[in-house]
């Protein structure tokens, strides 16, 4: 068994050492696909508790000796770029015959409205212009920090709304990158977000007045990635509904 836990959050250990069993129990799923989510609650603070998938065939062999594995990434991102996330309370990996088997990584719950997923079709009156101006200047924030969320999709980004305007936060951080963003790269960490163009030109323009770059260019190279994500993701799924269609004949 491998641990490591938020200083700031120490008493809480022992709590970490049992995560398993806790995560066993809870019966509040908050997601379940190829990693489950559960929430827990601890001296009256709610928690979200990721298991990740136990890795197969060579992955086993990856991520038990030569690359960190995702819980543990996901930890380490959290304290890293801490002002973006929620507060993250540690990870626990679990072995059998040194071969990685389970991982989990435990944070604070974070008590949003929705994620930029559910305004992604509302019409575009004036509080959604603000949520996608926020956003616009909370991406900013990020890149300006050289931060690159390479899954920058829209589950993944969460929102609050509170007096002063709407806070964000990231989550399911496992694959970041941490390097000096150029225009171009910024403008394609919103291919996955599904905007619409018209949103997608809010954003920018935004963005573009606060970097003070070229609107027109940023915007060029916005669209052309979002597009062609949508593209390649509607191809992918096409071709595995038909594979799908000829195997059930």
């Amino acid at each position: 068994m491998k641990s490591n836990i938020n200083i700031e959050l120490k008493e809480y250990k022992q709590y970490l050492l049992n995560i398993k069993e806790l995560f066993n129990y809870s019966s509040k799923i908050i997601y379940n696909g190829r990693n489950v989510i559960k929430e827990i609650k601890i001296d009256n603070q709610l928690w979200s508790v990721k298991s990740f998938s136990k890795p197969k065939n060579i992955n086993r062999i990856i991520y038990s000796f030569f690359r960190d594995s995702k819980a543990k990434r996901s930890f380490e991102y959290s304290l890293r770029i801490s002002e973006f996330v929620p507060e993250p309370l540690g990870y626990i990996e679990f072995y059998n015959s040194k071969i990685l088997t389970d991982s989990y990584f435990i944070s604070k719950s974070f008590d949003y409205d929705f994620t930029i997923r559910e305004i992604l079709f509302n019409k575009l009156d004036n509080e959604k212009i603000e949520i996608l101006k926020d956003f616009a200047k909370f991406s900013y924030k990020l890149h300006q920090n050289s931060i690159e969320h390479l899954d920058y999709s829209p589950g993944n980004i969460l929102i609050k709304k509170d007096a002063n305007g709407y806070i964000f936060k990231i989550v399911d951080i496992n694959r970041m990158k941490f390097h000096s963003l150029d225009l171009q790269q910024r403008a394609i960490n919103f291919a996955r977000v599904w905007l619409r163009d018209e949103d997608m030109e809010i954003i920018i323009r935004e963005y573009a007045k606060i970097a003070s770059f070229s609107y027109q260019e940023m915007l060029k190279f916005a669209l052309y990635h979002s597009r062609q994500h949508k593209y390649n993701a509607n191809f992918k799924k096409k071709l595995k509904d038909r594979i799908k269609n000829v195997r059930n004949k």
